[in-house]
């Protein structure tokens, strides 16, 4: 780390999806005590952590690292936390916490997404007269890549992330982007957040790069991490990254990457233990003045603008499918509304008449108010969701109109076909 004057800064990043499930993960509290050993020995300047579910977990590694790092937060939302947190050697000038307004479904318990509040937590740091936002996300998990359910939800939070990143760093010198985005390289979600802020990909950036092959995070040979759901990918899976992108008058460089391979410290059996079922990133980022002549430029070329445009109509179309599902739910879930009613007034029907056995009455009652609380709980969140959805595609569908308007010769590099329009302008008749 260097001064203010005209020198370039060296940023030391970790980021790590920790597992770190009370009662189900692991060897929970060993990875995490040597997680803390390996952040006191390499001495990072910043240590952005996902699934940390536990804030007592939280407190230990605070308790650990306070010598090294001074500056901690731990975000909350939801029913049982993001699981994100930060450990920073530079003081911490400001905190946000942002919850994605989609989640997943509440009535998927065995994911649990929906209970977590995935969410971004920002932090404000100044390094030597630098102004740094830092974000650590975790996006919804895939769970089956060939029928992905929850793809326009993670769509949508990818969207969301995007534009949370896009007007909270007006003010900021650098923007450092670190997390589990559970989306690959090629997909939809990983290129929106990149080409619409315009970050760059530490992996792809480096000229230094040791670690797992393809620079992957998930790994077959990593003993948490299940065999059957890598055998689509022998080589394992890129979906945790280190983002980044320098913004007024300032330069940003990935000099070295490094990736954990799926081993660690020894455990008590004296066998080779992961830090997680994911490896971690170590980045060392430099940070300097740009030369005048090469101060960043925020008009992008046509054919960039034209990649930018394909990716917001992919996303539109995706979030569209979505949506499409969603109605469809809140109509089919308003008919059993319906019934959930009808057996209601029923139940309170046969009270007037004697003949009617007291069974008939209470099970009329009981089956109405059982379909009555099912379906009104998936009809409102079938509304939520389709209602977030819908907002999502109005906000793409005015930046890509906002976009053509700037630079109307994209136009003609274009691919998509144009948009069925939603809400976004009314044309005053002539």
């Amino acid at each position: 780390m260097e001064s203010e004057s005209g020198s370039s800064v060296s940023l030391k990043v970790f980021n790590l999806n920790c597992w770190a499930i009370p009662y189900m993960s692991k060897h929970r509290q060993v990875r995490m005590q040597h997680l803390g050993d390996l952040l006191n020995q390499k001495n990072f300047d910043l240590a952005l952590l996902q699934e940390v579910w536990s804030e007592r977990d939280f407190e230990s590694l605070r308790q650990k690292l306070l010598p090294n790092y001074t500056w901690a937060h731990y975000f909350r939302s939801g029913f049982i936390g993001s699981g994100l947190c930060v450990f920073s050697k530079h003081p911490i000038q400001e905190i946000f916490l942002h919850t994605f307004s989609l989640n997943g479904y509440p009535y998927k318990l065995q994911h649990g997404d929906w209970f977590c509040g995935k969410a971004v937590g920002m932090v404000v740091l100044e390094i030597c007269g630098i102004l740094v936002n830092v974000y650590v996300t975790h996006l919804h998990a895939e769970y089956n890549r060939e029928h992905d359910s929850y793809l326009a939800h993670r769509v949508a939070q990818a969207w969301e992330l995007a534009q949370f990143i896009h007007h909270t760093s007006r003010r900021a010198d650098v923007v450092l982007l670190s997390g589990d985005l559970n989306s690959h390289p090629g997909d939809i979600g990983y290129r929106l957040i990149r080409e619409w802020i315009g970050l760059d990909d530490s992996y792809l950036e480096t000229q230094d790069f040791q670690g797992c092959e393809d620079g992957c995070t998930m790994v077959p040979n990593n003993c948490f991490v299940s065999s059957k759901e890598m055998e689509s990918f022998p080589r394992g899976v890129r979906i945790d990254y280190i983002l980044f992108k320098a913004i007024s008058g300032f330069h940003i460089t990935c000099d070295a990457l490094t990736t954990t391979t799926g081993s660690g410290p020894n455990d008590t059996t004296g066998h080779s233990l992961p830090l997680s079922d994911h490896e971690a990133l170590m980045a060392t980022l430099s940070i300097r003045p740009a030369p005048i002549e090469h101060k960043r430029n925020f008009t992008r070329d046509p054919e960039a603008q034209a990649s930018l445009m394909d990716v917001l109509h992919e996303a539109w179309t995706e979030m569209g499918l979505g949506l499409a599902g969603a109605r469809q739910w809140v109509y089919s879930t308003g008919h059993l509304l319906s019934l959930g009613l009808l057996l209601l007034f029923l139940g309170v029907g046969t009270m007037l008449f004697e003949d009617i056995p007291w069974v008939a009455e209470a099970l009329f009652m009981v089956l109405g108010v059982i379909v009555l609380i099912g379906s009104g709980a998936l009809y409102l969140t079938s509304l939520h969701e389709s209602k977030a959805l819908y907002e999502a595609q109005a906000e793409i569908e005015l930046a890509m109109e906002m976009a053509k308007e700037a630079q109307p010769e994209v136009v003609e590099l274009y691919t998509n076909p144009p948009l069925i329009r939603t809400s976004v302008r009314f044309k005053v008749k002539q």
